[in-house]
């Protein structure tokens, strides 16, 4: 084989390989892979609370609201969800995070929940109080062993509705499972499912009128949760995605501010069940 022959051969094999390498690149899809993306999402949420037992402490107070019900204050669809002014009066998810591996997520997220104990219902209430004849709430003054006791707006308005904030770190699984249903191009449509495990912290604004006392409504790290979640999640076009998620959580907070004084407060804990719906982008860093 002579010195032409040999070039020859070598530019045939370099071309071939340039060609082989070329149709690589144009079926490699986008999303076959996910590591070293980057996504963040904004939607809103629903939800329901399971009873819980409430405990309102104070230098001449402790009694416990036994059983008490809540729900969440719905806004429906509404400008008020993209309306920068605005966007913490309806209940509101964000979230941000990174694929460290083609399945595996780290993110951050805020669940801006609403709950909102409902009022003018008969309770059990336990425990005692003696306020001050000074003060207007004195009429309530007693000792309640497990008694019967009419929760008015008069007695107790307790919200936590600016809101339950929930702030949470999560670890997170994706799968994808475009190929069950067949599809031609997943860089058009790729459908994943998504479970996932989160912990953080409970800083809610508490809005509360207690026995006549002067309302008080403040945001103040009031304890932490845990929650898991499943979800479906749609991606259109590479870069846009629809994720609908169930949680479900544990919130305990030992700490809720209820009055300008800071020695006076309360306390609960329960469970949830969490709705999400939220759109969001997925690009690469």
């Amino acid at each position: 084989m002579n010195y032409y022959t040999s070039k020859a051969i070598c530019l045939i094999a370099c071309f071939v390989s340039a060609i082989t390498f070329s149709q690589d690149l144009k079926t490699t899809k986008y999303t076959a892979s996910n590591k070293g993306k980057f996504f963040v999402s904004w939607g809103g949420n629903r939800e329901n609370f399971s009873k819980s037992n409430i405990r309102f402490k104070g230098e001449n107070y402790d009694f416990t609201i036994k059983d008490a019900t809540a729900r969440d204050k719905r806004k429906g669809w509404h400008i008020d969800y993209i309306n920068p002014t605005r966007i913490t009066i309806p209940q509101t998810n964000v979230k941000v995070g990174y694929f460290i591996s083609n399945k595996y997520t780290v993110s951050l997220g805020i669940d801006h929940m609403k709950y909102v104990m409902q009022r003018n219902k008969t309770r059990t209430l336990n425990g005692n109080i003696n306020l001050p004849a000074s003060e207007a709430g004195s009429i309530y003054n007693g000792t309640y062993n497990n008694q019967d006791f009419m929760v008015s707006e008069d007695f107790l308005m307790f919200e936590h509705t600016n809101g339950l904030n929930y702030v949470y770190a999560e670890f997170s699984r994706y799968d994808d499972i475009s190929n069950l249903f067949n599809l031609p191009n997943i860089d058009k449509f790729q459908i994943n499912i998504t479970e996932g495990v989160a912990s953080g912290i409970l800083y809610p604004k508490t809005n509360t009128t207690f026995m006549q006392k002067e309302r008080y409504d403040e945001f103040h790290l009031a304890g932490f949760g845990m929650s898991l979640h499943a979800g479906l999640n749609l991606t259109f076009y590479k870069h846009f995605f629809l994720q609908l998620d169930l949680k479900g959580g544990y919130i305990d907070m030992p700490d809720i501010r209820t009055t300008s004084d800071i020695a006076e407060s309360a306390s609960q804990h329960f469970t949830y069940l969490e709705r999400v719906i939220a759109f969001g982008g997925i690009f690469n860093i």
